[in-house]
């Protein structure tokens, strides 16, 4: 305790840090704000149904991530997903198109450019999804609940002028979510886009706790000793996601000490670290993103009236959607690698610091044994991935809550674990530069640089 009242009076020292991390809190609050906020026409005490709707599922899910906008009809309803679909859109036209090619190579110009085109294509996914949002509203909802929309035979058509006046506004809503994402990256701490993440987690995880807990105590049975014991083993299966968001293989290799004229004399031996999870939450938030588009091609409709194959893709609890989503994990945390670590430029850039790989060859040797390790450790890697993304699922089995048993894995526990880790790494990057202590005994927090969703 006496150790973290220093770190933060060293925190508040910083002026450039504390200026960060209120600037940050502000943002935050701007965004918490406006998530209740609801969209002009809605009674907002009329909205059970929606909330019904959005308790579990995929449409759960997406709730989640919107911090609880999507059941409250918010103006921030359809929340950061659109940007997150749209940047895997041109991260994965980036490796089958020349031009996109080109612009990852030219360095910050090209980011811009990049940066730009993913703007446009949110908007244009807000198009396609805020209609169906709106077409789901109006469904579920009953007629009085748009009260001053009644006069308007059209009411209920998104080509009304509520329908059109609530497309717009959610478009925007989700470009302002983006907008406030971005200020946190310049000008706050971390990844913006990453926090706003996961503080729309976050904001469930007290709903969910609490819901676990009532019915535990008044319907489910086992009262607080099996409440305790899910709570014990939430712990524990956030500990073991620790260690894969950190677990590394270590690479030795040996780099010249000094050099006098042709000899060599000594030498210092140092290790590359090649994470066992290279690809971070991304893999999953790929996956998800795929796994959302039956549910916004059926304009999210009642799951009642959905048949065939929207209906099985829309059910969180299937053995289909479970086994699909695994598997796409897995391809994805293999995509996500080889677009992130390039074994050749590892290989070049030894070779021009004097480095080599005991034993192996320097140059295309050296970039072959890399990639072997990296498909060996990738492997496990995404498999056990795969299972912690699913866990919910065999949570909810043994009689969890839905919500809560997001809680226990998925891409929930994921996006936590790796955004704080990555948040604690960039305050305490800002404590060590200014010879102040970290904020672990060791002094060196790993975090998750892959966890970016901001280029």
């Amino acid at each position: 305790m006496k150790k973290l009242i220093q770190t933060l009076r060293n925190i508040y020292k910083i002026e450039d840090l504390r200026k960060r991390i209120l600037y940050t809190l502000g943002i935050i609050l701007i965004y918490r704000l406006g998530a209740y906020v609801v969209l002009p026409g809605i009674d907002p005490s009329m909205l059970a149904t929606l909330q019904n709707q959005s308790k579990g599922g995929l449409l759960g899910l997406l709730n989640m991530f919107s911090g609880g906008a999507f059941s409250r009809a918010s103006i921030f309803a359809l929340g950061i997903m659109p940007y997150i679909s749209a940047s895997i859109v041109v991260q994965l036209l980036g490796m089958a198109i020349p031009y996109f090619q080109k612009l990852q190579k030219e360095g910050e110009s090209g980011r811009k450019k990049l940066n730009q085109i993913t703007r446009y294509l949110t908007v244009v996914i807000l198009i396609f999804q805020s209609p169906a949002y709106i077409a789901n509203l109006v469904s579920q909802l009953p007629a009085e609940a748009i009260a001053p929309f009644n006069p308007n035979i059209l009411h209920h058509s998104i080509f009304s002028f509520f329908g059109i006046s609530s497309i717009l506004i959610l478009t925007s809503g989700s470009m302002f979510i983006m907008w406030l994402g971005e200020r946190i990256t310049d000008k706050g701490i971390g990844n913006g886009i990453s926090i706003i993440i996961m503080v729309g987690i976050i904001a469930r995880l007290p709903f969910a706790l609490f819901g676990e807990l009532v019915s535990r105590m008044e319907q489910k049975g086992g009262g607080l000793v099996l409440f305790v014991v899910e709570i014990a083993f939430l712990v524990f299966v956030i500990l073991v996601t620790i260690l894969l968001v950190q677990g590394t293989r270590r690479i030795p290799v040996q780099y010249a000490k000094r050099i006098v004229g042709n000899k060599q004399y000594g030498g210092v031996r140092q290790y590359i670290p090649l994470k066992v999870n290279a690809a971070g939450v991304m893999p999953i938030i790929f996956a998800q993103a795929i796994m959302f588009l039956p549910l916004t091609l059926a304009g999210f409709a009642n799951s009642e009236t959905l048949s065939g194959f929207a209906r099985v893709f829309t059910d969180f609890n299937s053995l289909a959607y479970n086994l699909t989503f695994f598997i796409l994990i897995i391809l994805f945390t293999y995509f996500y690698t080889a677009i992130t670590v390039n074994p050749n430029q590892m290989a070049e850039d030894m070779k021009k610091n004097g480095g080599f790989i005991p034993g192996v060859k320097p140059g295309k040797k050296t970039a072959e044994f890399i990639d072997n390790v990296m498909s060996r450790i990738t492997l496990p890697g995404s498999i056990f991935l795969g299972f912690v993304a699913i866990m919910p699922a065999f949570v909810r089995l043994v009689g969890v809550n839905q919500q809560f048993a997001q809680f226990y894995g998925g891409t929930s526990l994921l996006i936590l674990v790796g955004v704080v880790l990555d948040t604690l790494q960039q305050i305490e990057s800002h404590l060590l530069m200014r010879h102040y202590d970290g904020l672990t005994k060791s002094g060196r927090i790993k975090g998750r640089s892959s966890f970016s969703m901001s280029r």
